[in-house]
């Protein structure tokens, strides 16, 4: 009948009910919104005179007097669309070299310090000691300098001391030099002492969208009005958008605003011209200040106000500056250790509502959990000591003396376990030390360094018995918050001398060292050029008009400089038995400019941009010099053993490792080569035979004050080859060549399984 086929067309349709009623509602709604916008668009279409209105999707909103919209000037995005003209030629589009410099990003603060002749190598030092570091970027300004500027102090001096002046010249050099850099500027006084890394934190809570005038508002003086200037001795916040919008009315407010008071003076410009008072709370921000009293204690101060002020003032000396900085310091490191253990606390509460529970806790509470090996080969082992000596040393020897920084470590450890001892269990027991028995510790890159140490121990008792006991404590040092160090800027445009020293032995090796030039650097016309060091043994150097050695390499550097016209390739001859890397350097020093960045290289090298970009990079004049691991590949007969060799770029870095024994490789600057060889030189006087035990990495080590980076580099792949090991050298310098041989044979599985071969071959 009729309605049981209803029934079963129902039936059928069910299950795709939901979907046809979602689109139908789906369909009716975007109908329904369309037909709103294109009614509200109409308006906008034409202006009120008949012109066209804005375009759509504009970035910057207009209000009905064609103004930009207010508060959406700089967080709407504007897309622009990418064009290139058909008709002219490609050219390489330059980028900057940081993201925040192409995105127009700022430094969030800069610090300006107002000093005076009088007070530059007293207050301002002690200014410059406590605080400046934790600031990052701090200027000191002064009426005049004097004689001699204060050691790692940056000093702008305008050349008048009348307060006023000093002002406006201070805020117009802010404007000129770094009024597009920064986001917030601190002006303070070198009488003031102020907590950085409160200051840090409230700029980091406040929004650079507003014009900004914060410190401790002050009425001014014989005015009844409600307009407030910051005081000038307890420090103040000016945004960047209030100082490009008062920089135009400096010169007005010079002119025309009488005043004794600086800061006043510039709270009375701001008001006049700009219409902005002082505020001490902004944002749900206080800016909290404490002014203090003749001969206060700063380590009896307990008062709330003085806890939690930004700044403090007068400070009138440089020891009064110093107690102020212990006594914030203990506060906020008080502070801190509370904040650890609320944080320990929760994080107890919260660990049994875990899947793991409790037993998933972690000592210490907070930390990573140690590091967990998958195989034998990834346990991390430990290093044993004790208060005298160390038994697993740098230099590989079993036992060493205990000293320097390992020796502080130790007992430092040891003073903390014993602090930690008697707060846990005082006053029932006071423990002393009698002796540490055993120590152990390692490093954890997930964690920390780990110590676990055996001491002897005397308890004494409220009573006064005393007892020796044995104990044993687990210590850990946490790694701390990671710090960038700051480096000075470099280019990838600097060009790269590479020096080539070469032996009879690596004469069969240089065919495939200059293709690899050429391909890579010549062909891709790369800021590199190249000099080849010639070492003739004196044998080979007497019959040189005969017989030259090195008469096939000359050849193919013809060749080389035939195909590019504008290449020339120098060499130097060399006659020595022992070819010392220190004298060789020497000789090509003196050839080249001080600013040349070198690229010591070995035959084995094959030369990639991807390397002498880095080499640059890492390479930094009167900072840093570059030591790169190469990748060594392993001997292809006992890796492959007869198999086709690998070559898919999966397998690249597979079968070799980095050669930590070798240091023919270097980047560095001849400047910087130049200042540790005449430190070498004073300090072996005359003799030369000290040279031949060392090497370039040496001479760096031991007589510079640059920093060594020493890293594994995988754009420096070289082929096995067995190295020549010249037995004339030191007896270190040989060992390590025979070493870096004996490790790039083969790794252990593979050295294993060419014994088992061979023992399997001899038994048959």
């Amino acid at each position: 009948s009729a309605a049981m086929r209803l029934a079963a067309l129902l039936a059928a349709l069910r299950p795709v009910l939901p979907l046809v009623l979602g689109l139908s509602l789906g369909c009716s709604l975007s109908l329904l919104r369309a037909s709103w916008s294109q009614s509200g668009g109409e308006d906008q279409c034409l202006g009120a005179a008949g012109r066209p209105g804005p375009l759509a999707g504009r970035a910057r909103p207009e209000a009905a007097d064609g103004r930009p919209g207010r508060g959406h000037e700089d967080f709407r995005p504007r897309i622009v669309p990418y064009y290139r003209d058909p008709n002219k030629p490609y050219k390489k589009v330059l980028r900057t070299r940081y993201i925040q410099t192409e995105l127009g990003f700022h430094e969030r603060l800069f610090v300006a310090v107002l000093t005076s002749k009088a007070t530059l190598n007293t207050l301002a030092v002690a200014v410059n000691k406590t605080v400046a570091h934790h600031f990052p970027r701090l200027l000191y300004f002064t009426g005049l300098r004097s004689a001699k500027v204060p050691h790692g102090m940056m000093l702008v001096a305008h050349g008048d001391e009348r307060p006023i002046w000093l002002m406006y010249e201070t805020v117009h050099y802010i404007h000129q030099h770094f009024g597009s850099d920064y986001d917030w500027f601190y002006i303070m006084q070198d009488d003031t002492y102020a907590q950085a890394e409160q200051v840090k934190s409230l700029v980091m809570h406040l929004s650079i969208n507003q014009d900004v005038y914060l410190g401790r508002a002050e009425e001014f003086i014989g005015g009844d009005e409600q307009a407030r200037y910051c005081h000038g001795g307890f420090g103040y916040l000016i945004s960047r958008s209030l100082l490009l919008k008062l920089h135009p009315h400096l010169d007005s407010c010079r002119n025309e605003i009488l005043s004794v008071r600086p800061d006043e003076w510039l709270g009375r410009c701001i008001i006049d011209f700009l219409g902005i008072t002082c505020v001490s709370q902004l944002q749900g921000q206080h800016y909290h200040t404490y002014e203090l009293a003749k001969n206060t204690e700063p380590e009896k101060e307990e008062e709330e106000e003085f806890q939690a002020a930004l700044a403090v003032h007068p400070v009138s000396d440089m020891t009064l500056m110093y107690r102020l900085h212990k006594r914030f310091s203990r506060i906020q490191l008080d502070r801190a250790y509370q904040e650890i253990q609320d944080l320990q606390m929760q994080i107890r509460n919260l660990t049994s509502l875990t899947p793991a529970g409790e037993a998933g806790l972690t000592w210490p509470v907070g930390i990573n959990a140690p590091f967990l090996p998958k195989s034998r080969f990834e346990v991390i082992s430990w290093d044993y000591f004790t208060e005298q000596h160390l038994f697993s040393c740098p230099d590989g020897s079993p036992k060493c003396e205990l000293s320097g920084a390992s020796k502080a470590d130790v007992s430092e450890i040891i003073d903390s376990a014993l602090e930690q001892l008697n707060n846990r269990y005082q006053p029932l027991l006071r423990f002393s030390k009698r002796q540490l028995l055993n120590g152990y510790r390692r490093f954890d890159p997930t964690r920390g360094m780990e110590y676990t140490l055996d001491l002897l121990l005397e308890a004494v008792t409220q009573k006064g018995h005393a007892r020796v006991l044995a104990k044993r404590v687990s210590l850990v040092r946490p790694l701390s918050k990671v710090e960038i160090i700051p480096m000075p800027y470099v280019t990838e445009a600097t060009r790269v001398q590479l020096v080539l020293p070469l032996t009879v032995q690596d004469v069969d090796f240089v065919a495939n060292f200059l293709d690899m030039f050429a391909m890579n650097t010549l062909d891709t016309h790369d800021n590199a050029l190249l000099t080849l060091l010639f070492i003739y043994h004196p044998y080979d150097a007497q019959r040189v008009s005969q017989v030259d050695v090195f008469a096939g390499v000359k050849a193919m550097v013809g060749e080389l400089e035939k195909r590019y016209a504008e290449v020339k390739i120098p060499w130097i001859s060399v006659k020595t038995e022992v070819p010392s890397q220190v004298k060789l350097m020497d000789i090509v020093s003196k050839k080249h400019p001080v600013d040349t960045l070198f690229f010591l290289a070995s035959v084995w090298t094959e030369i990639n941009m991807e390397f002498l970009n880095r080499c640059r990079m890492n390479t930094i004049s009167n900072w840093q010099v570059f030591f790169p691991v190469h990748f060594q590949e392993f001997n292809p007969a006992l890796v492959y053993r007869g198999e086709q060799t690998a070559s898919s770029s999966t397998d690249f870095l597979r079968d070799g490792h980095f050669d930590r024994y070798s240091f023919a490789e270097a980047c560095f600057y001849n400047s910087d080569y130049m200042t540790a060889r005449t430190k070498l030189a004073a300090d072996i006087l005359d003799r030369d035979e000290v040279l031949e035990s060392m090497e370039v990495f040496d001479v760096f080590l031991h007589y510079s004050g640059l920093h060594l980076f020493r890293a594994v580099e995988p754009g420096l792949v070289q082929k096995y080859a067995l190295r020549s090991c010249n037995p004339r050298l030191s007896e270190e310098l040989y060992h390590r060549c025979v070493l870096s041989n004996l490790e790039g044979l083969a790794s252990r599985s593979h050295l294993a399984m060419a014994l088992f071969e061979q023992e399997q071959a001899n038994s048959t």
